[in-house]
């Protein structure tokens, strides 16, 4: 099987600003990108971890305007109230929160929660996008990406055209990154066990276990755990097998220091690659995107400060962050937004009901257990690149090549 092989993509593509990262088929096939950089010695720094969070915003409240993807999660809630409160204190411009809303998708529904956020921030410029139905990745600014740009990991990037021409010509800042900046570590069930003197149990006892355990073993047990988990039903057995292995292997590379763990989320290849194609996609809107929770100074910070134990988990960071700035029902809110439905919804299964099965990889993937999550109830983004490859081919207008 040549999994290593770049994909195909149309002529009549123009690409404008940096160069998109193009997957191969194997990466089209599991919509991931697996494998981690080389570790590099954690770097000295003199701040603190808000200091340098502030530092990784500045710029784009420099560069006005300046925008916040806002969703009302934790992620972008603390962005928002950081760049608010750094534009009051410097005197420059309040960041606009942009927020896309899908009325009908209840799980997509989080207007409690930015209201919340933005009241209790004082803001009152506030850009509200309406979705109905036009951010599904076959919906028609999906389509037109796809044409004009080719094939692109994450297939979400296809529907963000709308949002990147609200923020054209400026500065936008994400909440990207915060989930893995933020989340537990491998070291933390040793620490709250040893340091933090949580009671015992079950649970907590196995737990520790396995973060000591061999790296061979926690590679068994990751391996285990994603046959069960992973949701790819149209992979073929030999490729699933593959990717599990690769994705199992990259789990148990988290090295068991706290800080060395935190730093070591900036060499994972999937990290660099969305960012890196996050900047091409504004590029093209002559828009300048940050990501402060992947900033290379404050992960350097946090890991500084975290030392080798760390914290007990995301609530506490998110309190030894920002608990100056948003109220603690925000810091410590434990629920998330879905968004699969807003993303695959009517279009998709149009498409999916008259599909011939061209346009993928018959040797990774099986084409009618693809067909069948595309038409479920509950889609898996996760094929949404395959869904995206699938109707690219099946356009008349398109000449294949492969891309060199």
């Amino acid at each position: 099987m040549k999994w290593a092989e770049p994909m195909r993509r149309t002529e009549n593509i123009v690409l404008r600003g940096p160069e998109f990262h193009r997957p191969s088929a194997f990466e089209l096939a599991t919509s991931w990108v697996h494998g981690t950089l080389p570790f590099s010695p954690i770097p000295e720094v003199a701040i603190s971890p808000r200091e340098a969070f502030e530092r990784a915003i500045m710029p784009a409240l420099a560069r006005e305007p300046c925008f916040v993807a806002f969703s009302g999660g934790r992620d972008s809630s603390a962005v928002l109230a950081v760049a608010t409160a750094l534009a009051r204190r410097e005197g420059l411009s309040e960041p606009v929160p942009v927020t896309e809303i899908y009325p009908g998708v209840d799980e997509a529904d989080e207007s409690e929660w930015q209201q919340l956020v933005v009241e209790h921030l004082g803001l009152t410029d506030w850009v509200r996008v309406q979705v109905h139905g036009e951010n599904d990745l076959l919906g028609e600014s999906a389509r037109a990406g796809l044409l004009r740009r080719g094939l692109v990991w994450p297939a979400v990037f296809q529907v963000k055209d709308r949002l990147m021409g609200e923020v054209s010509g400026g500065s936008l800042l994400t909440g990207e990154g915060g989930d893995e900046a933020l989340t537990a570590r491998r070291i933390t069930p040793v620490t709250l066990l040893v340091r933090k003197r949580r009671p015992w149990s079950r649970r907590l006892l196995g737990a520790a276990a396995w973060a000591l355990a061999p790296a061979a073993l926690r590679r068994a047990r990751e391996r285990r755990a994603m046959s069960t988990d992973d949701d790819r039903t149209w992979l073929r057995p030999a490729v699933r097998r593959e990717h599990v292995r690769r994705a199992a292997a990259d789990e148990a590379a988290e090295p068991l220091r706290w800080d060395r763990a935190t730093w070591w989320l900036r060499r994972q290849r999937a990290s660099s690659v969305l960012f890196d194609n996050y900047a091409a996609l504004a590029a093209e809107y002559g828009v300048v995107a940050h990501h402060p929770f992947a900033d290379a100074t404050f992960l350097a910070s946090l890991a500084r400060a975290g030392g080798g134990w760390g914290y007990p988990g995301r609530t506490a960071m998110m309190r030894m962050l920002f608990s100056d700035l948003l109220p603690d029902e925000v810091l410590r809110r434990s629920s998330k937004a879905g968004f699969d439905r807003a993303f695959m919804g009517e279009a998709t299964r149009e498409f999916a009901r008259s599909w011939d099965g061209s346009g993928v990889n018959t040797e990774l993937v099986d084409p009618e257990a693809l067909r069948a999550a595309w038409c479920s109830d509950r889609p898996s983004t996760m094929s949404g690149l395959l869904l995206q490859s699938a109707w690219l081919a099946a356009q008349p207008v398109a000449t294949e090549r492969i891309e060199t």
